[in-house]
């Protein structure tokens, strides 16, 4: 089922031109491209609460000076109708559409099987994300799955891209699908409090962009420096050629009371800024021209640094976005630089990736910040002591590993090894780590800290978008990513942190020996080795 809207052949139809699509927009115009976010609704579009939505759709549909609509998937967590539901009219009306396609309600399966469907309705572009926790459903609570990650599903997208190969076990001529032609993107966020969660979230984006991510988006952020901050190291990183699209969201001020709770993970208003905002609430207008404007000096600040776009969020009407184009449009060509001054809403203690350029507010780029001391709590006589036992059972090649593998391989059940040697690993993994027997440990990934009984979204890839002030969105406690990266930066490996990423855990192996499975070749990480003999065995 999808919104009623006038027939395509009966539009006039201003969108259908030689560079319509997303991809050749971004890749053969230097045009500052704009995208408005859609969020979907619960029920059917024939539901009366579906009204504005439907309506806001409909004329989004034929607005001109739009490049592209995106719409969520279950945003917040919470059920929501399909994304397609919603974008098939703005295909028929020669929109580009970008669809959200998110990790934390599908497994590998129908993470696969939705993609394969919104190829065959002719969505292509898909913005790829881990997901929100899941929220709350019919009856409760509902199971979140986050089988594999945004990295994970930019890996499969791509093989999909590729051909995927789709060969049985044992058989005698492979099989491949036909190409998919995904153009897929993700989204990053610098936005963050301490060293220990900007620099993964950095790097976790350099893994994205890696696994296939052909633009990005930034999270909701209101601080210049740091806006100016994440398209510099991606320019001084080698990764300038990959489109950045900046993130605009309208804020009005029961919106900037939720933000700056943190209510919404990984989205956060400082103090400061959301007292300018409840001031507004006073006005006539309830600051809606005030909010309008701030947007404006947003997306002029964007196209001033570089930017290849602005992407509107928390906007309900056409009337709405072309006024805050056109505010846009009134602006001096330097004006953003006076902006950029302006909107400098960070908090007190955060850490910014350079240091400040006096004369514009914004990043010296020629002076990058020294890290700071990793937390000492961290580096603890445990990380040292599995460390030295894990380079000592498995570097590959070496007397005890060639007697583990040996041991496992004649034992009566391979799978699990010898009785004696799976008691010694569940007893003390499960002390240690609080092990849920997986089978296929990322443990040496991310300086023994376990993404399972650690990490409510099992994230072995790099850190979720969601973490509040270090802190798991989810259980409070301080991010295993965080905590991993302060190990290795005391070791001077921080660069390190995900050398070890895209993992795509082989639920097959649940239950069984992690310590014989990687013996015996059959996990993740013995597949590293034997791809790269000279890696390290805990990194």
């Amino acid at each position: 089922m999808t919104f009623p809207i006038r027939s395509p052949s009966r539009l006039p139809n201003p969108f259908r031109t030689a560079l319509n699509t997303l991809p050749d927009k971004l890749a053969r115009t230097s045009d500052f491209l704009i995208g408005v976010e859609l969020v979907s609704t619960r029920g059917t579009v024939l539901e009366t609460r579906a009204s504005k939505t439907v309506a806001f759709a409909r004329d989004l549909a034929v607005a001109p000076g739009i490049d592209w609509v995106s719409i969520t998937d279950n945003a917040g967590g919470n059920p929501m109708l399909a994304a397609a539901a919603l974008g098939r009219p703005f295909l028929d009306a020669g929109r580009e559409v970008v669809i959200h396609l998110s990790c934390k309600d599908f497994n590998r399966n129908g993470l696969e099987s939705e993609a394969w469907h919104l190829a065959s309705e002719g969505f292509h572009n898909l913005l790829v994300l881990s997901g929100d926790y899941s929220g709350t459903g019919i009856n409760g609570g509902a199971k979140p799955v986050f089988d594999i990650d945004s990295v994970g599903l930019l890996t499969m997208l791509g093989q999909m891209n590729a051909g995927l190969d789709i060969t049985r076990a044992g058989a005698k001529k492979a099989t491949r699908l036909d190409p998919a032609k995904f153009f897929p993107g993700a989204v990053v966020t610098n936005f963050k409090l301490h060293e220990n969660e900007i620099v993964p979230q950095l790097l976790k984006m350099e893994k994205k962009i890696e696994a296939g991510a052909r633009f990005l988006i930034n999270q909701i952020g209101y601080d210049s420096r740091k806006i100016h901050e994440l398209i510099a190291w991606m320019q001084q990183r080698g990764h300038g050629h990959v489109p950045l699209i900046g993130n605009v969201y309208v804020l009005n001020p029961a919106v900037a009371r939720v933000f700056q709770a943190q209510r919404i993970p990984g989205v956060v208003v400082s103090d400061e800024l959301a007292d300018i905002c409840a001031a507004h609430a006073s006005s006539p207008d309830k600051g809606k021209a005030f909010f309008l404007e701030l947007a404006a000096k947003q997306v002029a600040i964007y196209r001033g640094l570089g930017y290849r776009g602005a992407y509107l969020g928390g906007i309900h009407s056409v009337a709405e976005i072309q006024r805050v184009l056109e505010i846009e449009r009134s602006f001096g060509l330097d004006d953003w630089k006076q902006f950029a001054r302006e909107i400098r809403y960070s908090r007190p203690g955060e850490w910014f990736a350079y240091a400040e350029d006096k004369a514009t507010g914004l990043a010296d780029i020629s002076r990058p910040n020294a890290p700071g001391l990793p937390n000492a709590r961290n580096i603890t006589y445990s990380y040292r002591f599995s460390k030295f036992t894990h380079d000592l059972l498995f570097t590959p090649n070496k007397g005890i590993s060639k007697l583990g593998a040996k041991l496992c391989a004649n034992a009566k059940d391979p799978m699990q090894g010898p009785a004696w040697l799976r008691t010694i690993e569940h007893a003390s993994k499960s002390v240690m780590f609080g092990c849920k027997d997986c089978g296929d440990c990322s443990l040496p990934d991310i300086a023994f800290l376990c993404p399972e009984s650690s990490c409510a979204k099992n994230q072995r890839n790099g850190p979720c978008g969601g973490t509040r002030d270090g802190k798991c969105e989810v259980d409070e406690f301080e991010c295993i990513w965080a905590r991993a990266y302060d190990r290795l930066k005391y070791e001077g490996r921080a660069e390190e942190l995900l050398a070890h990423a895209p993992v795509m855990q082989d639920q097959n192996l649940r239950g069984t020996s992690s310590w014989a499975n990687t013996w015996l070749g059959r996990d993740h990480l013995a597949k590293k080795y034997a791809s790269n003999p000279n890696a390290s065995s805990h990194h």
